[in-house]
């Protein structure tokens, strides 16, 4: 008996026992950014604590962020339950930084009309791809500096390096990963499957999930056999805080809250007193600012919207005949366009927001060009001249010859008439002598 029950152990050894409880799902879909990260590793968290016996990582990214995709996969990696990255639904992709997440997964499935690939790296400071390394030299060049393009090879050779990793790890395929970072190779859910990317096709999640029963897969350092088949699913849907910082951190928002920040403290500085700009102004500018720091900002193109921003209110201030005015708006065209310009799919500002606060920008300074030419052309006005073509009211009767009192300007004068003139009678200034005003009937 006691044989028995030993080989019964030994048969059993390192065989999970058959799950129970339910299988999480975290979609992430769009960009990603740090709005992202925090909700997979927060519902990851969650998950675990909530006894999931696997998490289900739908994809459907065209990529994002470096930083945000590595804090991805740090999650991924030291989940405590089985990770199933899973692209779909049918015309999903996990594209350029989805790829490295889809590697990353102990398992990756694919949907059926799905693909995977183009993982190149994107320069921060342009939107064209990364040179590969080593180079040819172009014919008829006598040499190629190699200092030229180091750190863009320092870039590209460690993500060729962390997708390699990654594929060991999970016993993929590492020379593709190699081209879908130096190539921007792409596959197919077939392919990807023929070239073992991918370890098999699911038109859904039950269907997967049942096609995953009895599989090995490695976790925390522990071999576990996935028994999902029948679970429930449960969805793990973004928090408020997520949602919030999703919304800072889209482009165009921290676009907009830094230039209603500048143009409520400008406002403030304007009108002193009135408090609502300032306050408004100073929490929107705070807010854009955090968002700045979370995102990949060209500082250039920050300088030229400030540098705008200036122009168009020394325009204001000091009329000129719109060179000022002008240069600036296309300062701020300039660096807006700039300020997100990073080539990573989904981090760039509208243009047509852009457009849109230009022409606002270009209808402001049209309007302020037309006052001050109007101005120059109007007839200047001072002392007596202005006087003269004053017309009143007369507030009480004058006899022929005598003075009174009359309302002229919003201000009361003594006024000299020649004839006599009942109270309310309109008055016109011909002339004056020291405070007091000669008038006659209008």
């Amino acid at each position: 008996m006691m044989l028995a029950a030993t080989m019964a152990t030994g048969n059993t050894e390192g065989v999970a026992p058959r799950s129970s409880g339910f299988v999480a799902r975290i979609d992430l879909s769009g960009p990603i950014g740090p709005a992202a990260a925090e909700y997979v590793d927060d519902s990851l968290h969650r998950a675990t604590r909530d006894g999931a016996a696997a998490i289900v990582l739908q994809l459907d990214t065209p990529g994002g962020l470096s930083d945000s995709m590595r804090q991805i996969i740090a999650s991924i990696l030291a989940a405590q339950r089985p990770v199933i990255g899973y692209v779909a639904p049918g015309g999903a992709r996990a594209a350029s930084a989805g790829t490295y997440i889809l590697y990353a997964c102990p398992v990756a499935a694919m949907a059926p009309a799905t693909h995977v690939g183009a993982a190149t790296p994107v320069s921060l400071g342009g939107n064209s791809p990364l040179p590969s390394p080593n180079p040819p030299a172009p014919s008829g060049s006598a040499a190629v500096t190699p200092s030229s393009d180091a750190e863009a090879n320092k870039v590209l050779n460690d993500a060729i390096a962390s997708l390699r990793s990654l594929a060991q790890l999970n016993g993929r395929n590492a020379d593709w990963a190699a081209k879908a970072v130096q190539g921007a190779a792409t596959l197919t859910a077939d392919e990807a499957v023929q070239m073992h990317v991918a370890d098999l096709i699911a038109p859904d999640i039950p269907t997967l999930l049942a096609r995953l029963e009895g599989r090995h897969v490695h976790v925390a350092g522990q071999d576990v056999v996935l028994h999902l088949t029948g679970l429930p699913l449960r969805d793990y849907a973004p928090n408020w805080r997520t949602h919030l910082l999703g919304l800072v951190t889209h482009p165009t928002i921290a676009y907009l809250l830094l230039l209603a920040g500048m143009y409520g403290l400008v406002l403030e500085a304007f009108h002193p007193g009135v408090f609502l700009p300032g306050v408004a102004g100073a929490i929107c500018l705070l807010v854009g600012l955090y968002a700045l720091q979370l995102l990949p900002v060209n500082y250039a193109g920050l300088a030229l919207m400030l540098l705008g921003i200036g122009l168009v209110l020394a325009e204001a201030v000091m009329p000129s005949v719109g060179a000022i005015g002008i240069g600036g708006v296309i300062a701020f065209v300039i660096g807006s366009i700039m300020l997100f310009d990073t080539g990573v799919p989904g981090y760039s500002v509208n243009l047509g927001v852009i457009a849109g606060i230009a022409l606002g920008a270009v209808a402001v300074l049209g309007v302020l060009l037309r006052l001050v030419a109007r101005s120059r052309r109007a007839r200047a006005f001072n002392g007596d001249m202005q006087m003269l073509l004053a017309t009143g009211e007369l507030t009480q009767p004058i006899d022929a010859h005598g003075d009174g009192w009359a309302r002229i300007g919003g201000e009361q004068w003594r006024v000299h008439c020649e004839s006599s003139l009942p109270v309310g009678t309109r008055v016109r200034v011909v002339g004056r002598d020291g405070l007091l005003l000669r008038v006659t009937r209008a």
